[in-house]
């Protein structure tokens, strides 16, 4: 990955709830331009299958990977799009392992992995 490359979740399906809003981020896209004057590179993600509990959506998304030094950490939902989101993360992060962790349990607290990294407030 580079500071020329631009992530983003795209749905396919025009039924799902998530449809509108992400057609909406790509078309934004679109009119970005980096420091240089020059277009990013724009990267598609997928959306696996909707999860839900008790009725709610719950907010599964291969977008919240996390960057360490050591791997790129991606959520992983037990669905097809796995192996994708892997891999395209995989070739976009060459210089460090992709790994996958399963996150179903862990987005019914609506969050995932990017999520449980941010900063702690002083005490």
């Amino acid at each position: 990955m580079n500071a020329r490359t631009l992530v983003l979740i795209r749905e396919d399906n025009p039924a799902d709830i998530n449809y509108h809003p992400l057609a909406e981020n790509w078309e934004r896209a679109q009119g970005l331009h980096l420091e240089d004057g020059s277009k990013p590179e724009v990267v598609a993600l997928p959306m696996p299958a909707p999860i839900t509990f008790a009725g709610a959506r719950l907010p599964a998304s291969y977008a919240n990977f996390y960057i360490c030094n050591a791997a790129v950490l991606v959520p992983t939902f037990n669905d097809p799009n796995d192996r994708v989101a892997l891999g395209i993360l995989g070739e976009l992060f060459r210089d460090r392992p992709v790994v996958g962790i399963h996150c179903v349990d862990m987005i019914l607290g609506f969050g995932s992995l990017h999520c449980l990294s941010q900063q702690q407030p002083a005490e």
